[in-house]
């Protein structure tokens, strides 16, 4: 199985909005501002400067990012939190307040805020450039004059934190593009790079598919060949221009923090409003019924591909096929009180720990048995793109209908597709719209719930 080395790169935004967000409220707290409301005015600059770093994209800053870019970032954040400074006097009617201190407290923030930007700027570029930590390992296909401009960026720029180990030339006749694969695979690459005009269209659509099956991030090197049809994004190392294939929303450190912040609350009231009861009632019928223990765990796949302890309640009488086979129609292993709560999808309640520890998220991919991962990333195309983020307690597939026990080819093909769709489209609003069809569905009932 392909996993992907861990990567603490997404907690950086979210340390940066936590430690602004203390600076910000820190000053307005001492210094002699005079408002009357204390908590309505620590609220609204809270609030306002999150809306505002959201529209400017305020933390979105990369390893390849210039001291120009961030820079323009400062500058629009501080301008517009500037202007809602001054708007709260006239919204909640605050004649009292000096403007000279509000402009003096703007000109502190601006002036503490771009200081620690920078520093933690600096301190990562330090980080890899010198300590060589946060390293991406990268290699290069092709061989032409902007692919050694992109090695010599590697080579040049270490505070990038990109490790170049080899370059392939596709037009040397010894070239094997599945010993190219093989050397990704064998060396923990992260990161592949390709030139369009060396590559046919054939090995493009390999390279895309190797990539999305083995969790690999892939960038090109523009021409004006077909590549241009697909989705892409356009970056810059250095002043080269860079595509990236795919750009997924839950890689954005905001998107995750939100999406994070959303699975801590809900499993938190999920596991003290029906766990904590439901669970010991639940532990007297399955032992009455069945000897065993209350909870089934099982290992999964889980992001990156990585295997984790999967919480279920215990459907099943105690036997040995449990980590080959899925649960069928009529399976003589279902347990009478097992058959109820796979029915109304109680017995997956336990997995709302397993959101609480990290291992999962409650909407998302659902994770399958080790044993299915392999089997399905071996013939299904593109099957391990699911696992670019957490699995889910329900999913987008699972509220269209494929959820359970895989009957025919086409089951596991849609179902990736959905997961896929999910992934590449994700928002809060599409999870709240999950969450709510799959409560409708545990009412109305399911077809393959058994």
């Amino acid at each position: 199985m392909f996993t992907r080395e861990g990567r603490y790169s997404f907690m950086i935004s979210p340390l940066s909005y936590l430690l602004d967000l203390l600076i910000i409220n820190l000053l307005a707290h001492f210094l002699p501002l005079q408002f009357q409301f204390p908590l309505v005015f620590h609220t609204y600059i809270s609030l306002g400067w999150i809306i505002i770093a959201i529209l400017t994209e305020f933390y979105a800053i990369y390893r390849y990012s210039k001291v120009t870019y961030i820079l323009r970032l400062l500058t629009r954040q501080l301008f517009f939190f500037f202007l809602i400074l001054y708007a709260f006097i006239g919204f909640f009617k605050q004649p009292n307040m000096s403007r000279l201190a509000l402009a003096q407290y703007a000109g502190l923030v601006f002036f503490t805020v771009s200081i620690l930007k920078f520093i933690s700027y600096y301190l990562l570029m330090n980080y890899r450039g010198k300590i060589k930590g946060n390293l991406r390992n990268v290699v290069v296909i092709g061989k032409n004059k902007k692919t050694q401009q992109l090695i010599d960026v590697f080579n040049e720029h270490a505070e990038f934190g990109y490790d170049f180990k080899k370059q392939f030339c596709p037009k040397e006749d010894v070239f094997n593009i599945y010993k190219c694969f093989r050397y990704i695979v064998d060396n923990n690459i992260d990161e592949i790079y390709c030139s369009v005009s060396e590559l046919s269209n054939t090995q493009i659509d390999e390279i895309i598919n190797f990539a999305d099956n083995n969790l690999k991030t892939l960038k090109f090197l523009p021409d004006n060949k077909n590549i241009y049809t697909k989705k892409l994004k356009y970056e810059y190392y250095d002043y080269l221009p860079i595509l990236s294939l795919r750009d997924i929303p839950l890689h954005k450190p905001l998107n995750a923090l939100v999406k994070r912040t959303f699975d801590i609350v809900f499993s938190l009231v999920m596991i003290f409003g029906l766990l904590i009861w439901i669970g010991p009632i639940l532990a007297i019928l399955i032992s009455l019924e069945s000897r065993g223990p209350l909870f089934f765990i099982q290992k999964r796949s889980g992001l990156d591909n990585r295997p984790f302890n999967c919480y279920k309640f215990r459907s099943m009488a105690m036997n040995k096929d449990a980590d080959k086979h899925q649960a069928r129609k009529n399976d003589m292993r279902i347990t009478k009180i097992g058959k109820f709560i796979r029915k109304t999808s109680i017995d997956e309640l336990p997995q709302f720990y397993n959101v609480l520890f990290g291992n999962m998220s409650v909407v998302g991919p659902r994770p399958h048995m080790l044993k299915h991962t392999d089997e399905y990333a071996s013939r299904v195309d593109k099957f391990m793109l699911r696992h670019f983020v957490k699995p889910g307690i329900t999913g987008l597939a699972q509220v269209k209908g494929y959820r359970g026990e895989i009957q025919k080819e086409s089951d596991i093909q849609n179902r990736i597709k959905l997961d896929i769709f999910y992934i590449e489209n994700w928002s809060f609003l599409l999870d709240l719209k999950i969450i709510v069809q799959t409560i409708l569905n545990i009412f109305k009932g399911e077809d393959k719930a058994y």
